[in-house]
């Protein structure tokens, strides 16, 4: 039996296909090298980008009409972050289809489309080891599900409410990366910051002087996210440490104070604002004001100039925003282009508004253009394209540390600590997945350049 997963969506999508990769081969299903050697094929697919449902759609009907026309026996199920009405759509193409927070029933739908497998009982999908390759990047989910009910965000309604992890669990995890000489380690949540577990602990105390009796009570021991992120940083190795994401709201002075201590953090954040303008923030239900986020980066700047050397001291900022939401005016968008030349972004993930079911917004008049959603996107582009290249300017004659991704065309691409991507001539050496001392030459509006 062979499989394929295929799959569209963020970090965390991409982090539940190597669990159901593993789930998979515990099955005793192997890697198939093409789609057209599988037997099954697993599209993880997010609801949350129309573009990723159409792609899922689209690969599902092929699948189907190569199935009837040739009488294959390929089976499709699709999993992921699933709305209800993409999953009626999916239903009438795929053999099976399950949204992610259900993939402990896999085995059994497997069983039931007629593939020969043992009983295997799956209690909670975070607990099966992720297949591991050769990424020199790793991905670890640390909570998943989310309170915060933006209005135009889906992900309360597909991954369900928030649910931390232990933090054993995921110290285990990224010890597990890191013996497979993974060198970077990027925490996953759709809200790290509002990380909570709260860890028994056992305490043993006498009564009285000479009693020779101890009772054992248990107490609760809160690890936040500040916590479990000194706690990762305390293991042993040469590693990186990421996240993503974070909300503006949960950026205590604690974490940003442990942020910019540990080392191992990169000096590099995304901290989505979504729109420069209160009114639109309001209508959004982002419960934070312009001037607050202003204060967060003020503070984050601040902290790592304070514990930080050389390069360090300069924190990269990036931002998701989304233009054309409803009842997004002219003015409003002004005010998103005043914020984001005052910010100085490194770099900015810009998404023009869509409608989605199930969200309050679906509800309101999707009233700009698409016309003038793709000009704002063009504008704010412009501006990032100018904060970056300022920003970059300052790496140019400095040596940086490098960790390298691919090879492509005679160069080496990497990243830097402050996520900025850089190029430099290869050489017959294979360097992929090593860290390495690149002296930057060049200054790009999007990266560097540069040379060992």
């Amino acid at each position: 039996m062979k499989y394929q997963i295929i799959t569209f969506g963020c970090q965390m999508n991409k982090n539940d296909s190597q669990r159901i990769s593993a789930m998979l081969q515990k099955l005793k299903f192997s890697p198939a090298s093409e789609i057209n050697e599988a037997d099954l094929v697993v599209i993880n697919v997010c609801s949350v980008r129309q573009s990723a449902v159409d792609r899922a759609i689209a690969i599902s009907q092929k699948l189907k009409v190569k199935s009837q026309n040739h009488n294959s026996k390929v089976k499709t199920v699709i999993t992921g972050c699933i709305l209800k009405k993409d999953k009626e759509r999916f239903q009438r193409i795929a053999n099976a289809v399950l949204d992610v927070l259900n993939i402990k029933n896999l085995p059994q739908i497997l069983k039931d489309l007629g593939f020969q497998i043992k009983e295997t009982k799956i209690k909670n999908y975070l607990k099966v080891a992720p297949k591991y390759d050769k990424n020199p990047v790793a991905y670890v989910p640390i909570m998943t599900g989310c309170n915060n009910f933006c209005a135009y965000c889906v992900v309360p309604y597909t991954r369900g409410p928030e649910r931390s992890r232990p933090p054993q669990d995921i110290l285990c995890e990224v010890k597990n990366w890191l013996k497979q000489e993974v060198k970077e380690i990027w925490l996953l949540g759709q809200n790290v910051n509002s990380y909570k577990f709260k860890l028994k602990t056992q305490n043993s105390c006498s009564q009285g002087r000479r009693a020779k009796l101890k009772t054992t009570t248990q107490k609760s021991k809160l690890i936040d996210f500040a916590k479990l992120l000194k706690m990762v940083n305390d293991l042993p190795g040469d590693f990186w440490i990421k996240f993503t994401s974070s909300h503006p709201k949960n950026l205590t002075d604690e974490l940003i104070e442990t942020m910019a201590k540990c080392k191992k953090v990169t000096p590099y954040i995304n901290l989505p604002v979504q729109t420069g303008d209160d009114e639109i923030l309001k209508r959004m239900n982002r419960p934070y004001t312009v001037a607050h986020y202003k204060k967060l980066v003020k503070k984050l700047r601040n902290a790592f100039k304070k514990y930080r050397k050389g390069l360090e001291k300069e924190i990269a900022i990036s931002t998701d925003i989304i233009v054309g939401f409803p009842g997004e005016k002219r003015k409003h968008f002004e005010n998103t282009k005043k914020l984001f030349k005052e910010i100085g972004f490194f770099m900015a993930y810009i998404a023009k508004y869509s409608p989605r079911p199930g969200t309050s917004a679906y509800h309101l008049k999707d009233d700009v253009l698409p016309q003038e959603k793709d000009k704002r996107e063009k504008e704010l582009t412009e501006i990032v394209k100018k904060t970056a290249f300022e920003f970059n300017k300052k790496f140019v004659g400095k040596v940086v540390d490098v960790l390298v991704l691919k090879k492509k065309k005679g160069f080496y691409f990497g990243k830097t600590r402050h996520y900025q991507t850089i190029k430099f001539p290869a050489s017959k050496k294979n360097l992929i997945g090593q860290f390495v001392k690149v002296k930057v030459t060049k200054a790009r509006d999007f990266g560097l350049e540069g040379t060992q």
